[in-house]
């Protein structure tokens, strides 16, 4: 990433103090939709669980719901590459008999 792609930009996630990242310009829709995504399902959760969990308990599953979201995101992405993977064995063994 050159210096001149580079920006600087600030997060905030709950109610933890602003985060300062230096970020590809053209990454910043992500990070700001990841952001959103992060602080509605955060506000949906500690209302929901207000009585029976703290504002830390309540982030620790929003970032568990996001890791186990990845992980089966990554999984699924293996097993297509896989497939493919196996697809092209297939059709050059067809090619080849040919």
């Amino acid at each position: 990433m050159t210096e001149d792609n580079k920006q600087n930009i600030w997060i905030r996630i709950a109610d933890v103090k602003k985060i300062p990242l230096s970020i590809n310009r053209d990454d910043e829709e992500t990070f700001r939709k990841a952001e959103d995504l992060v602080n509605r399902l955060y506000s949906k959760w500690l209302a929901r669980f207000q009585d029976t969990s703290t504002p830390h308990e309540v982030m620790a599953r929003v970032a568990f719901q996001f890791a186990r979201l990845y992980v089966e995101q990554s999984s699924q992405s293996e097993a297509v590459d896989s497939f493919l993977e196996e697809f092209e064995k297939k059709l050059d063994d067809i090619v080849v008999k040919i």
